[in-house]
């Protein structure tokens, strides 16, 4: 009886073992930008979905793709959830085993969550979970077997808001960068995010919850990122469905136009109907987003082994 019962609880958590490698707090010592409070963080699956709320200690999870099969290159992903909560299965783990597949070192931040209550300054602290995230890979490059000059990064709905204002705001650290390592991503992959803060175009709850319900208007374009871009920022692949009634398609559509105007590589898909928050399955079409994904990493090089 005991050994079914091991056998049991092997098989039920075998599967939580090998979501990730690897799980470590974002920062080794005191969080930047936090106030001592009780850790309330929670999980739990909502409509299938596994999602993380009311985080305040950020954590890096680490999937790495078997030696044989390695690029050096690596993606570090964060997932959506409206600067409310953190979607991290279909849009963190789901995601990193992909890339693992093709041979990319994944890193799926769970970042924290804008609170007053947890942080001097909400605004900047997802961003500075986001900087922290490319400072901490690119610093220990050689121990993950990863080129430093392949480190791309990935967000979805306002996790993909929280990848472009990295993907812009790189020469601004609002984090400790002793070292001065680079915090400029070298590409970016935003699948239907939020990415301007313009009342036109923004998704709200996701504006509220970083800048407040009343923002200046120099606050909205701070953090309206097609208004960032310039001649240096990362080359970009972006997906969108054009029936997204959340997050607007024209979010995709401002931020690529930002990127061909300063010259800035950039491909766009746009999928007649998919909706929002699809995770890597598109609906209603056997076309896969992250084929498409794949195919222009290797024309930039960055799959070859």
């Amino acid at each position: 009886m005991k050994r079914i019962t091991s056998l049991i609880l092997l098989l039920y958590f075998t599967p939580l073992f090998l979501m990730s490698q690897t799980v470590l707090p974002l920062y080794k010592g005191d969080i930047p930008n936090s106030k001592p409070v009780k850790d309330e963080e929670k999980s739990e699956q909502a409509n299938g979905i596994l999602i993380i709320s009311k985080i305040s200690k950020p954590t890096l999870s680490v999937f790495l793709p078997p030696k044989e099969k390695a690029t050096g290159t690596a993606v570090i992903i964060y997932p959506g959830g409206g600067y409310w909560i953190v979607a991290a299965g279909h849009e963190g783990t789901d995601i990193a085993k992909r890339f693992n597949e093709m041979g990319v070192a994944a890193f799926v931040v769970k970042y924290r969550i804008p609170n007053s209550e947890t942080m001097i300054n909400p605004e900047i602290g997802p961003l500075q979970d986001a900087q922290q995230a490319i400072k901490t890979v690119r610093e220990a490059a050689k121990e993950y077997n990863i080129d430093p000059n392949k480190i791309g990064i990935m967000g979805f709905s306002a996790g993909g808001h929280l990848a472009s204002t990295a993907g812009t705001h790189f020469d601004k650290a609002v984090i400790p960068n002793i070292n001065s390592t680079s915090l400029r991503p070298d590409f970016m992959l935003l699948i239907y995010p939020v990415i301007s803060f313009t009342d036109s175009l923004t998704h709200l709850g996701s504006r509220d919850n970083l800048i407040g319900k009343n923002p200046s208007a120099e606050k909205i374009k701070e953090y309206s990122n097609e208004m960032q871009v310039n001649s240096k920022t990362p080359p970009a692949f972006l997906v969108h469905a054009s029936d997204d009634d959340v997050v607007k398609p024209q979010n995709s559509i401002a931020f690529y136009l930002a990127l061909i105007k300063n010259h800035v590589p950039a491909e766009l898909h746009l999928y007649e109907s998919s909706g929002h928050g699809f995770g890597l399955n598109l609906k209603n079409t056997n076309e896969q987003w992250m084929d498409r994904c794949k195919n222009w990493m290797e024309s930039h090089g960055w799959l070859k082994r």
